[in-house]
């Protein structure tokens, strides 16, 4: 018992610390990019402001403190479970890897539209949509590295899979507020994008949990949103954040019902199921 808890105080001050280091690294880009962006074409600030290259932070930390705590080689293999894709057993989990952000984001759209609320057509990159995924892929690796590979497993083991989730939620929109501040977002849109934020969490855990923990499958599912926002008017921004919080937070309500708050990932019919097909064969 006694080492249970020591374990557990370690994995607290480890979180902590690996929080802290990741705010402290972000301060440059935040301060720096406001900056930069004084010298650069207006094009390539348009959608986003230059502080979203913060997104190489959480895997710096996570290298950082993985080194310090467990040497190199336990840094190189938590890298290397960016490309885990052999934990995904079920192939049909790929479906709302790649197709939940998607099909939220087009349901944002249409229900703005049947609101009335005034938005050019949806684009069509074409050839840019390759090189929008690689880009992506590479932001959604720095970030879920440290999120899913370093923090919520620990948080789970404390607080369960939803609670965790809502935890690093947290983090992880506060963590956004100074872009957000930086892109002369109201108080109003920041509350809700940042409660959205919370949310989305809960998505990315229990994908991560569904799919033998796969940080591969986090990453790709993180990537799958930014993915989905090229294809939107202005990346998405004209949008009122408060339509796409309602959407998910329905979601996340079904999902969190289905397959149960402790862990996100015990269907709550499998074995109704499984008891129906026995008593058929029988």
């Amino acid at each position: 018992m006694k080492g249970q808890r020591s374990k557990g105080a370690s994995e607290e001050r480890s979180l902590l610390t690996f929080f802290l280091l990741v705010f402290l690294l972000s301060i440059p880009i935040w301060v720096l990019g406001p900056v930069a962006e004084r010298f650069l074409p207006e094009v390539l600030t348009a959608n986003l402001p230059v502080s979203s290259l913060m997104f190489c932070v959480p895997v710096s930390a996570t290298v950082i403190l993985v080194r310090r705590q467990r040497g190199s080689d336990a840094a190189k293999n938590l890298l290397r479970r960016a490309l885990d894709y052999r934990r995904i057993r079920r192939k049909i989990w790929y479906i709302p890897i790649l197709l939940l952000w998607p099909a939220m984001i087009v349901l944002e759209y249409v229900v703005m539209k049947l609101m009335g609320v005034p938005l050019p057509d949806p684009r069509l990159p074409g050839l840019m949509l390759p090189v929008s995924f690689a880009l992506f892929f590479i932001a959604a690796l720095g970030e879920e590295v440290g999120w899913q590979g370093y923090a919520i497993d620990p948080l789970q083991h404390r607080w369960g899979a939803w609670t965790a989730s809502i935890i690093l939620g947290i983090v992880w929109a506060a963590w956004h507020c100074v872009p957000f501040l930086q892109m002369d977002r109201t108080p109003t849109w920041i509350a809700c994008q940042g409660t959205s934020i919370v949310v989305a969490r809960i998505f990315t855990v229990w994908i991560y949990n569904n799919t033998g923990k796969s940080l591969f499958a986090a990453i790709l599912f993180h990537a799958m949103y930014n993915v989905a926002t090229v294809l939107l008017p202005s990346y998405g921004w004209l949008y009122d954040p408060l339509v796409g919080l309602v959407i998910t937070a329905v979601a996340a309500g079904i999902i969190t019902f289905l397959w149960g708050p402790e862990t996100l990932a015990r269907f709550r019919y499998a074995g109704r199921r499984r008891d129906v097909h026995a008593s058929a064969v029988g």
